[in-house]
């Protein structure tokens, strides 16, 4: 499959196959290019139903300007463990950014988790947040507020007494579990409401409706989210012979 950057004309026959309801499959077929080559496109240009191949090439070229600007002269790309592409990794952390940014999640709370989940630690401290997204120090310290209030992250000591941002495996597990509780607390106060407002009142009809629909959704929300911990969690593979350095 041919490498390089996506060219104008390439964009604009995945805007068409967009319009055409075609799979992201489909497209990257039709343009000999991976399918993750495609899928990054969309996702970061603004979606499916949203993505404009004029507005996507300038942006990419703002991209790589800016990228050109902002890398110091003379810096090496410190080198991967296990064997991976550096390239490779940097482009899946934007698309993994951009997924994370599509479900509603702020930019910078997104970049510091997709930072975080794919070290193979699962953990970093401020400094080294700071120095691998290179934002300012405050920026980091609000996302980590914001990734804890949702379940995402937490924060722990090392032994040199450094406060270190962890993702734990089970991280989905624990932010399912604290939507299923913030959807709880929604039910209990919908149900105040209808006391409030009176039973037989068209507005108490609509929150005891609510009421029932969020609490259903809750209860199965944590129902399933206790069950696919349970049935669906593994550990990474390791071999005796695999000594390399976590990056």
């Amino acid at each position: 499959m041919p490498g390089g950057r996506l060219t104008q004309q390439e964009r604009q026959q995945i805007a068409l196959g967009l319009a055409d309801g075609l799979a992201y499959a489909e497209i990257a077929r039709r343009l000999n290019r991976p399918t993750s080559t495609i899928t990054r496109e969309v996702m970061r240009n603004g979606g499916p139903t949203a993505y404009r191949a004029d507005l996507a090439h300038r942006a990419t070229e703002h991209r790589t300007q800016r990228r050109r600007q902002a890398a110091p002269r003379g810096a090496e790309v410190p080198p991967q463990a296990h064997g991976r592409d550096a390239e490779a990794v940097r482009e899946y952390e934007e698309l993994f950014t951009t997924v994370v940014m599509q479900s509603g999640m702020p930019k910078m709370m997104s970049r510091v988790l997709a930072c975080l989940c794919l070290t193979d630690e699962g953990s970093l401290t401020a400094s080294e947040l700071v120095q691998r997204l290179q934002v300012s120090p405050a920026s980091v310290s609000k996302a980590i507020t914001f990734l804890e209030e949702q379940g995402l992250a937490r924060r722990e000591r090392d032994e040199r007494r450094r406060e270190r941002y962890v993702v734990d495996d089970d991280v989905w597990y624990q932010s399912m579990m604290a939507s299923a509780r913030s959807i709880a607390q929604i039910v209990e106060i919908a149900r105040q409401g209808v006391g409030v407002l009176g039973p037989q009142t068209p507005a108490a009809a609509r929150l005891e409706n609510i009421a029932r629909f969020l609490d259903f959704v809750s209860e199965s929300t944590a129902r399933a989210a206790e069950q696919a911990r349970e049935i669906l969690h593994t550990k990474p593979e390791t071999s005796p012979d695999d000594t390399a350095e976590p990056s």
